[in-house]
């Protein structure tokens, strides 16, 4: 991305991104957005990631096309940043979410690629499954 220096260096305290990490894989551009995050991040700050969750044990997708991304890959991403994982929570977790469906994560609601075709059956489920992690800076 054109831009990549969100804040001065060890300005900020808390950085949030909610579904994000599956738009940077296509692009192999998580290095980069990750490393900036670092840079901007004061010594012991936070980041806070909220990702759609992929099927546990299976093979993750490099370019992560369905919008799913396997919990411990994003973990072990993170990690190779520098940062350093504290703890997830499953307040975001929908296991109605089977993560087999035809258009991946947007066939579910908000987005509903589909349309009208099985749309009471997709706001059925809900919101995709969604892992949430912590991690921090080191010091």
């Amino acid at each position: 991305p054109a831009m990549m220096s969100p804040a001065e260096p060890g300005s900020v305290d808390i950085v949030l991104t909610m579904r994000n990490v599956h738009n940077w894989m296509p692009r192999n551009s998580q290095a980069d957005v990750l490393g900036a995050i670092y840079t901007a991040l004061k010594p012991g700050g936070v980041l806070g990631v909220v990702e759609h969750r992929g099927v546990p044990g299976s093979e993750q997708d490099p370019k992560s096309a369905s919008g799913y991304v396997n919990e411990d890959y994003a973990i072990a991403m993170i990690e190779e940043a520098g940062f350093v994982f504290e703890a997830s929570s499953e307040i975001n977790a929908n296991p109605a979410d089977t993560k087999d469906h035809p258009q991946g994560v947007w066939t579910l609601p908000p987005t509903l690629r589909l349309k009208d075709v099985d749309r009471d059956k997709y706001l059925a489920i809900g919101e995709s499954d969604r892992f949430t992690l912590r991690f921090r800076k080191p010091e």
